[in-house]
C-alpha cells in the first residue's frame, strides 16, 4: 500500500507534466523507484501507466486538429514506424545494463532537462514559421524519432520534452504541430518497449495499472491545458518536482 500512495499521485502529476511540455518520466520512474521497485521493474510498469496516459493525450491532440493534413499524417506515419524501431533496440539494451546504471542515468538527465525549462521560460510556447523545406523537416522529424526513441525504450524520462526540443528548434515546427508530432512518437515508442518489458517479465501489472488510471487523469487535464494555452502554469511544477527528485536522489534516500 506504501508503493500505491507513492507512486500513484506522483504518476499523476507526471501525467499532467507529460501531456503539457513532456518530461513526465522523470517524475514517474523515480517515484516507482523511491518505492522500491527494482530498476528494470519499474521500467517496465512505468511504461504501462505511461502508454496508458499518453493515449489519452494523443487521442484528446488528435480530435483538437493539431495533426490536420496529409503532410502531418504522413509524416506521423513515418515517425511511428521510426519509433517502434529505436525503442525495440533501446529497451532491449537496457534489460543488458545493470540496475546501478539505470539509477545513475537520472543524476545526469535530471539536471538537463532542467536547465532546458529554466532557458525556455515559455517552454516552446513561441510560434514559429517552418522556413525548412519539407524533405529535411521529414528527415529530422524520422531521425528524431528512431534516436530518441530509443533513447525511451532504453530509458525514458525527458523522452517528450527532448522531442519538442528538436521539433520546434531543428525542424523548426510550431509548437502545436511540434506537440502534435511529438504524442504520437511518444505513444509509439512507449508501446514498443512495453511490448518488449512484458515479454520478458518486467511488468508489475497491478501497480501499473492502478497507476495508470492516475497517469490518465493528470494527461487528460494536461492535454486540455494545452488546448487552452495553459503551458506556463505547469512550468514552476516542472522545476520544483525536478529540484525534489534530484536532492534525493543524490542523497540516496
Amino acid at each position: 500500500m506504501i508503493q500505491y500512495l507513492i507512486v500513484c499521485p506522483l504518476v499523476f502529476l507526471a501525467g499532467l507534466v507529460d501531456s503539457i511540455a513532456g518530461g513526465g518520466g522523470l517524475v514517474s520512474l523515480p517515484a516507482y523507484i523511491l518505492a522500491g521497485v527494482p530498476a528494470h521493474m519499474a521500467l517496465g510498469t512505468n511504461k504501462l501507466g505511461s502508454a496508458m496516459g499518453t493515449t489519452i493525450s494523443t487521442a484528446r491532440y488528435i480530435k483538437n486538429g493539431y495533426l490536420e493534413g496529409k503532410i502531418m499524417a504522413s509524416m506521423a506515419a513515418c515517425s511511428v514506424a521510426a519509433a517502434l524501431a529505436g525503442s525495440t533496440i533501446g529497451s532491449r539494451l537496457s534489460l543488458l545494463a545493470s540496475e546501478a546504471v539505470i539509477k545513475n542515468m537520472m543524476i545526469v538527465v535530471l539536471p538537463i532537462v532542467a536547465f532546458y525549462v529554466v532557458k525556455n521560460k515559455n517552454m516552446g510556447d513561441n510560434e514559429k514559421t517552418n522556413t525548412l523545406p519539407i524533405r529535411k523537416v521529414y528527415l529530422i522529424t524520422i531521425a528524431a524519432a528512431f534516436i530518441i526513441g530509443m533513447y525511451d525504450g532504453f530509458y525514458g524520462p525527458g523522452t517528450g520534452t527532448f522531442l519538442i526540443l528538436i521539433l520546434t528548434g531543428v525542424a523548426r515546427m510550431n509548437l502545436r504541430t511540434a506537440s502534435g508530432i511529438t504524442k504520437v512518437i511518444n505513444l509509439s515508442s512507449n508501446v514498443a518497449a512495453l511490448v518488449t518489458f512484458i515479454i520478458s517479465g518486467n511488468v508489475i501489472y497491478p501497480l501499473g495499472l492502478a497507476a495508470g488510471v492516475f497517469c490518465i487523469a493528470g494527461h487528460y487535464i494536461g492535454s486540455g491545458m494545452v488546448v487552452n494555452n495553459g503551458q506556463k502554469v505547469v512550468r514552476p511544477i516542472i522545476l520544483v518536482v525536478l529540484l525534489i527528485l534530484f536532492i534525493k536522489i543524490i542523497s540516496g534516500q
